[in-house]
């Protein structure tokens, strides 16, 4: 157990680290920031940031050095330079990254455990993706099988002369069929290091261009009753990873049940309603279980709980979103906005 007045390194310079940052200093602990950006939000309300290159060994050895625990705010941290933390614990492991990384590998890894993710196949060149299509069929979605997010790195294919006029990027691909779903459901947990598993209630999502625009809870009962097979899942995957933290796992749901679409080793976007609508937010939960700390409550407490992110100039109207008071306002500490930058969110909680 990691007492308080110990330091949390933070791998990862955005607002995710920023909110953990601000879970964490309310328990009493420090947290250190390490990202190659030095324009980082989450620096802002942090100890210490060390601001250099992810394969600076040095650096990322002098920063372990000055934290008790390590853990990250996004998925796409390199894990080769990780070995410089040394005996600096991280959490969750670094078999979390690399699972979540690669689309290929975490399909694969979920098939594994009895999940359904939609029809996959690898994708290197042009031939390859013919085959795909052959085999698959279309409209189907390609996607970049590493550091795509937020609709970035797709392409979405409603026919083979889609494919064929496609200046294929010379980068490891995936194809995935197209997923007939009548709504997105997300499932998060936490499991501290003791095997203590904890769910938050699922969200229901709504995707506009790539990008989480709303979340609500609870969900719609069509949905609701497909969380139970979604959460099966999502605690295979962290007893087989032996995760320690905040995972999530998003689903489509369809008339023949939930789709596995992919997991994310961290606190999640449809999980920032938390921080009002639940006893103890995600972001708590994941100090507590990467100290050791004993898991919060995951109830909700409103009767339900609209999220919606504030996206490039949907910010600008903070004002007016202030003026419901029922709306709890995050800004992010961004600079200029821009389309399809996340500026901050606003959480409304209904209570009877």
């Amino acid at each position: 157990m990691i007492p308080p007045g110990e330091t949390i390194g933070i791998l990862g310079g955005g607002q995710l680290g920023r909110m953990i940052a601000m879970a964490a200093a309310q328990l009493g602990y420090r947290c250190h920031v390490y990202a190659p950006e030095p324009d980082s939000i989450a620096a802002e309300v942090c100890a210490r940031f060390t601001c250099a290159a992810w394969d600076d060994a040095e650096a990322m050895a002098e920063f372990a050095a000055d934290c008790a625990v390590v853990t990250y705010e996004f998925e796409n941290v390199p894990v080769e330079p990780l070995k410089a933390l040394g005996a600096t614990p991280l959490l969750a492991h670094a078999r979390a990254l690399e699972t979540a990384q690669d689309r290929l590998n975490e399909k694969q890894f979920v098939t594994k455990l009895g999940g359904r993710p939609a029809p996959f196949a690898p994708v290197d060149n042009a031939q390859d993706l013919a085959a795909a299509i052959d085999a698959i069929g279309a409209p189907g979605i390609l996607k970049t099988r590493r550091d795509g997010y937020d609709g970035k790195g797709q392409w979405r294919i409603r026919t083979p002369e889609d494919a064929a006029a496609l200046d294929l990027p010379q980068t490891a691909l995936i194809y995935e069929g197209f997923v007939t779903f009548f709504a997105e459901f997300s499932v998060i947990l936490c499991r501290g290091s003791d095997g203590d598993v904890r769910f938050f209630d699922s969200a229901c999502n709504v995707h506009e261009a790539g990008i989480l625009s709303l979340s609500t809870v609870p969900a719609p009962a069509e949905v609701l009753e497909q969380v139970p097979a979604a959460r099966e899942l999502a605690g295979k995957v962290a007893e087989a990873l032996d995760y320690v933290g905040v995972l999530t796992l998003e689903f489509f749901a369809t008339v023949e049940g939930p789709v596995f679409n992919e997991m994310a080793p961290r606190v999640h976007n449809s999980g920032h309603w938390t921080i009002e609508g639940a006893v103890t937010s995600q972001f708590e939960n994941h100090v507590r279980a990467i100290c050791g700390l004993p898991l919060g409550g995951t109830s909700l407490a409103a009767r339900s709980i609209e999220m919606r992110n504030l996206i490039g100039d949907e910010a600008d109207d903070w004002a007016a979103i202030l003026a419901n008071p029922a709306n709890h306002l995050h800004l992010y500490g961004k600079g200029a906005s821009r389309p399809g930058r996340k500026m901050g969110h606003v959480t409304r909680l209904i209570l009877d």
